[in-house]
Formats: structure tokens, C-alpha cells, sequence
């Protein structure tokens, strides 16, 4: 499925095409000393574009996304908005950079249960969906940039949208463990689970009201897609009677 939780760290991670490591080996022929400088200029350079996005985050964490300037950006980070282009050639540039960083964060929070999936595979499928959602929830605005279309016209970059087609394929390979391998099954658990997540985000922000009905909605999609595990599946907990 495919979104930063209020008053938590987020992770700065910088292009990767910026970063030259301090201990790579310089090219055949050149002087290591030499390199030095070059490599110190790389790492700075680096520091503030990371620097540049933290406070980019902080920004539309108040203003929203579409609110975010170059001004106020530079004067979060002491400098001003014209030698913010020198580390990001537009705002969309920014944007991408945050996109990118917020499904890194995504595979890395979905990709650590890896040693904790449930054997069976309905419970499989609930712990997933409450992963999910927890993550989501945890930071409206980068659930917005991450799975809505938020700001006119950003699209982004190729290298960063691959990180978002992988962690659609991590969603696939959970739901094929539960034997829904048919993409339009895919199509149907991300469409109820983000749903339950906007819900959530505009109506009851920082509350539970949908998310008490992720295990409703998972019995609901496992009853559509695979109703032949309901068959073997016995529920953790019975299931509450409707009011």
C-alpha cells in the first residue's frame, strides 16, 4: 500500500548521487591527498541538502504542502532562498527528495516484520494492515505526499518512484503468503486499508475510530478475495457482535 508521526525524528537522507564517501579510493593516477578536499565539500554539501529537507518537513508539518516556500526554507536553514537552488534546483526537486526519503522510511517499517509474520495467514494479513496504518496515521502529511495527489503537477523522479513500485511489490508478497496473488485483489485490500486511513486522518485525527475496524476489514477483503482461509482461520479474540 501505498505516507511522518507528529513530534518524531525523521530520518535525513540525502540523494545518494550527492554523497561521495570520506573512505572511497580515489581514481588510479590521482593524489589521495588531493582528494581530500573534494570529498569534504561532497560531505557538506550533502549535510545540507539533508539539513534543507529536515526543515522541509518541519514546514509543511505547519503549512501543509502546498504552503511550503523557498523563503521560509531558507530563513528555517540561515540562508537565503536563492542559495537554497544551489542544492535543489526547484521546489519540486525538494519535494522529491522528501517523497523519496518518506518510502525509504515505509520499507524500512514494513520490511522489519520480517522475522514477526504470522503463520497463519489471516492473522498474517491483520498485522499488516495494522502495520500499515500505524504509519500512516503516525504523519498525515507524509501519508499525503506519499500516496495522494497533494501538489499540482509534482511528479516524482524516476529513481524515487522506483522505491514506491518496490513497496508495492513488499504489499503483493505479504498478500501472496495469504494466497491472494491476483493483482485486482491487491487493487481491493490497498483500496480498503487507505481508506480506513483517510477516514481516520479527516475525521478523527489522533483517535481510533477507524482503526478499530481494521480486523472488521480485513475479514471483510480475506471473505472477498479468499474466503476458503476463514475455513481454517481461528480468530485471537471472537470477533465483537455487531450493536
Amino acid at each position: 500500500m501505498t505516507s511522518r508521526p507528529h513530534g518524531t525524528n525523521v530520518l535525513t537522507v540525502s540523494g545518494k548521487s550527492n554523497v561521495v564517501s570520506l573512505t572511497s579510493i580515489p581514481p588510479s593516477g590521482t593524489d589521495p591527498a588531493a582528494a581530500v578536499p573534494t570529498d569534504r565539500r561532497a560531505s557538506r554539501r550533502a549535510a545540507t541538502q539533508a539539513e534543507i529537507v529536515s526543515a522541509a518537513w518541519d514546514l509543511v508539518r505547519t503549512q501543509g504542502l502546498a504552503g511550503l516556500s523557498m523563503r521560509d526554507l531558507g530563513d528555517r536553514v540561515g540562508m537565503r532562498a536563492q542559495s537554497v537552488y544551489g542544492y535543489f534546483a526547484s521546489k519540486d526537486a525538494i519535494h522529491d527528495a522528501m517523497f523519496r526519503q518518506g518510502f525509504e522510511q515505509y520499507l524500512a517499517w514494513m520490511g522489519s516484520m520480517d522475522g514477526s509474520r504470522a503463520a497463519d495467514p489471516v492473522d498474517g494479513l491483520r498485522a499488516l494492515a495494522h502495520r500499515f496504518f500505524g504509519f500512516c496515521t503516525s504523519d498525515p502529511v507524509r501519508y499525503q505526499l506519499m500516496f495522494q495527489r497533494t501538489i499540482p503537477g509534482f511528479e516524482p523522479s524516476p529513481a524515487s518512484y522506483a522505491l514506491a513500485v518496490e513497496a508495492l511489490a513488499l504489499m503483493q508478497a505479504d498478500l501472496a503468503r495469504t494466497g491472494m496473488s491476483d493483482p485486482e485483489a491487491s487493487d481491493l485490500a490497498t483500496a480498503v486499508f487507505t481508506g480506513l486511513v483517510s477516514q481516520q486522518l479527516a475525521n478523527d485525527p489522533g483517535g481510533d475510530r477507524w482503526q478499530r475496524l481494521v480486523d472488521r476489514a480485513v475479514v471483510m477483503v480475506v471473505r472477498e478475495i479468499a474466503p476458503q482461509l476463514l475455513d481454517v482461520h481461528t480468530p485471537a479474540t471472537k470477533p465483537r457482535s455487531p450493536r
